[in-house]
């Protein structure tokens, strides 16, 4: 399914939400049995939001758990553990030690 989402709207422009959806939809269709290519798509996508939409921050952190978690898959723990001490600490600052989001951005680092 994802990949046939990448291919229907891999033809719209970069900054089409489209596209952009069918990008990470490839990347989870890879990462249970392919997390080496799903790393290569979730970094694309975190590139694109990242120069396409940076004031899309829960985006931004989304795409950023779905790459830690690849990283933590490909054995590139220490990597995975930086970058989700990073999201948690924007999700303190942006939300509250209390919001949900923060919270289970807390368990992942648990």
């Amino acid at each position: 399914l994802g990949w046939a989402a990448w291919k229907t709207y891999l033809g719209r422009p970069e900054a089409d939400m489209y596209r952009s959806t069918a990008l990470v939809c490839l990347g989870k269709a890879f990462r249970p049995s392919q997390p080496e290519e799903a790393l290569q798509v979730f970094e694309t996508y975190l590139a694109l939001f990242r120069r396409r939409w940076p004031q899309a921050k829960e985006v931004i952190a989304l795409a950023q758990s779905d790459l830690a978690c690849c990283l933590n898959e490909v054995g590139r723990h220490d990597e995975a553990v930086v970058l989700m001490r990073g999201i948690y600490a924007r999700r303190v600052a942006m939300h509250g030690a209390a919001h949900e989001d923060t919270i289970s951005s807390g368990q992942c680092l648990a």
